[in-house]
């Protein structure tokens, strides 16, 4: 345990390990003879002791003796002295005082002690000195703590005195894991509900962050101190009320809403047949309560009124960052309709932790297009090709309308919208130059992590054209990479995180990423600029609330192994994920948010070449019996063999509407899956670069 060489065992410790088990399976078999058949007597609850003193995990026998409690009591009348309740209890105060002895970090031995205190007979004035006994014992035991944020409200201990016995406990040992998140959880309480003394965070972090860099500066390999400062960090930048951080349409964008045969405008065009479009709200952090009640439109038409909220999870949480709706503009007169949302002018939108979303509302228009006369186009007419010769980047200095989504054009004005104070920037910016000087002395891995996140947090308290640290921030995950391969795959990730919110960060670096693509004759999409984020070594993606425009997305050549969060990209129709190392079907459950996609390339990948796929039970099966599955009874029976043999891709693509798909290059890929795919995908053109007939 903990690095601990294990010892070969001697002769004679073999000799008492086996006569211990001996009487233990003796203690066991009586034991259990008892039990089954509800034999409470004195002897009998005696045994059960002496089985618990050799063996504290025992959890039957705890069980056993909350019975035999309970029966006792029921043989007891009211009236009796109140002695002989307090000895019943008294006695198993006892028997779990003995059990500790034998292991204090047994869960069974401390949730028994909880159950008899909860029970109200019992004194608990010797609890605390119990307490100090184990955790002199072992100061880090985490069971301890649990049980003393347990004892100290029977106790009448308020959180400042706990706080201040945490402080104590820090300074005897600054390697003291258990101190250190007890304190963040008492922070946590006295700050929520501004205690005195706790009412600003302004005046109670900055002290914090001071007493952790003593321990932090005096044994900078020690990781506990570095967690505490995590916890500091994450609550100097969190925003406690939800906030809408993006939406598509973005305020003030002039949406070109056309039909297949309509002539397409080259950048502020979608393609709708059935004349429906897609509202897309990312929030700041998961909430719940997105519905017509909690988010209003002005807007001449009626079709856009008790609309249908869906929040954007591969779970069945109520909870979402990112929720959807379908706004339907059928069979209306060629115009342009303003249309003003507004959220929370009704209380409902709450987030995971409680808070109210506060009132905000942005504004957008719909030009409608006349339909023109004549046989519409038809999608997947054409294959779409992803070699590089097909596309020829932006030119940024054209007279066309730009393509791209400012980051200030994507930010949603939330009328009571908490910004960062002075004070968060001073208390990050402090930071920064700590550490720096931290990293002149030494080379410290969790220092320069340290620092990458705290540049990072410095950065998101500014606007969009003052961040500067990206350049640093990734060169610092690049030592990682070298200095501690063992976390390689966290660097890379967090380095791909960084690398696509550079990226992202400004109108003029998307820019560079953006391509038009030459030929498109035929309507894949209304707007033929491709996002290529192709050959950068990604290993994760993220920052979507700046991409919800994206309707043509190249990330090929990479390193994903999934592709969660691509479900916010609502509006895209053509997607490349060739030659990265996704390994499933279920790595591309996202895939079944994307109603518009209409091009899928996930050729040359690692589908089907692994056994065992460790993702495929977070996916919904025929064998699924929980609730809300998604498999209905009847589809099972009447599935075909092909069906069965390949339910997690039946599962992914049943309910898209593909016209173009390359899956070359994948174990799955042969003539028998190709057949399966055909009689899925009915709208299906063209397959692996050939049409179909």
């Amino acid at each position: 345990m903990h690095g601990r060489p294990r010892k070969p065992s001697k002769p004679e410790d073999e000799a008492a390990s086996a006569a211990k088990a001996q009487k233990l399976r003796a203690l066991q078999s009586q034991f259990l003879h008892n039990h089954q058949n509800n034999i409470y007597t004195k002897e009998a609850v005696e045994l059960s002791a002496k089985l618990l003193e050799i063996n504290p995990e025992s959890y039957t026998a705890w069980n056993y003796r909350k019975l035999a409690v309970e029966h006792h009591l029921s043989l007891t009348h009211s009236d009796s002295n109140p002695e002989s309740l307090n000895s019943i209890f008294q006695e198993e105060l006892t028997v779990v005082e003995n059990a500790l002895r034998q292991n204090f970090k047994s869960y069974g031995a401390w949730y028994h002690r909880k159950w008899v205190l909860s029970k109200g007979h019992s004194s608990i004035n010797y609890e605390l000195q119990l307490l100090d006994k184990f955790q002199k014992a072992d100061s880090r035991n985490f069971h301890a703590w649990n049980y003393r944020r347990f004892v100290a409200p029977l106790m009448n201990r308020s959180e400042e005195e706990e706080l201040k016995y945490t402080e104590d406990m820090i300074c005897n040992n600054f390697s003291n894991y258990s101190a250190w998140h007890n304190r963040s959880v008492l922070l946590s309480n006295l700050l929520k509900k501004k205690a005195d003394g706790f009412l600003l965070k302004e005046k109670v972090l900055p002290e914090e962050y001071e007493f952790v860099h003593q321990a932090l500066f005096t044994d900078p390999d020690d990781q506990s101190g570095w967690f505490y400062h995590l916890w500091l960090l994450e609550q100097t930048v969190k925003v406690d009320s939800p906030l809408l951080v993006s939406s598509w349409p973005s305020h003030g964008y002039d949406l070109m809403l056309l039909g297949d045969s309509c002539p397409s405008s080259p950048f502020t065009s979608f393609h709708s047949d059935s004349g429906t479009f897609p509202l897309v709200l990312y929030f700041n952090q998961a909430v719940e309560g997105v519905n017509s009640s909690t988010v209003s439109f002005d807007c001449e038409l009626n079709t856009i009124k008790d609309l249908i909220w869906k929040p954007l999870l591969a779970n069945n949480s109520r909870t979402s960052q990112v929720w959807v709706t379908q706004l339907n503009f059928i069979d209306v007169e060629p115009k342009a309709y303003p249309v003003e949302v507004s959220l929370g002018h009704s209380q409902g939108i709450i987030s995971s932790s409680g808070f109210h979303y506060n009132r905000s509302c942005f504004a957008f228009r719909v030009c409608v297009q006349p339909a023109e006369k004549g046989p519409a186009k038809r999608l997947g007419g054409d294959v779409m090709l992803w070699s590089d010769e097909k596309f020829h980047i932006y030119d940024a200095h054209s007279q066309e309308s730009s393509p791209v989504i400012s980051p200030d054009q994507l930010s949603i004005q939330n009328n009571h919208e908490t910004t960062a104070s002075e004070w968060r920037t001073k208390a990050i910016a402090k930071e920064i130059d700590h550490f720096r000087e931290l990293l002149s002395l030494i080379n410290c891995k969790i220092g320069k992590l340290t620092l990458a996140r705290l540049l990072m947090a410095h950065d998101t308290m500014i606007s969009p054209s003052n961040k500067t640290h990206f350049k640093e921030v990734l060169e610092l995950y690049s030592d990682l990479m070298k200095l501690d391969p063992s976390h390689v795959q966290y660097y890379k990730d967090e380095h791909s995180l960084v690398l696509l919110q550079q990226v992202t960060s400004s109108k003029e670096s998307l820019l560079t990423h953006c391509f038009h693509y030459r030929n498109l004759t035929s309507s894949h999409i209304g707007n033929p600029i491709c996002l290529r984020l192709n050959n950068l070594s990604l290993s994760r993606v993220g920052s979507f609330d700046k991409l919800l425009w994206v309707q043509m997305l190249d990330l090929s050549h990479n390193e994903l192994q999934s592709i969660e969060g691509l479900e916010a990209m609502q509006l895209l129709s053509c997607l490349n994920l060739s030659n990265n190392v996704l390994c499933s079907f279920t790595a591309l459950e996202p895939l079944r948010s994307l109603k518009s996609l209409k091009v899928l390339n996930i050729s040359h990948n690692e589908i089907g070449a692994h056994s065992v796929d460790t993702t495929r039970y977070l996916c919904s099966s025929p064998l699924s019996h929980s609730a809300g599955s998604e498999w209905n009874p009847v589809e099972i029976i009447n599935a075909d063999t092909d069906v069965k043999s390949y339910w997690e891709a039946y599962f992914i693509l049943k309910d898209l509407n593909l016209t173009q798909l390359d899956i070359v290059g994948n174990a799955i890929s042969d003539e028998k899956f190709k057949s399966f795919l055909i009689k899925v995908l009915h709208a299906l053109k063209w397959l692996d670069g050939e049409r179909l007939h």
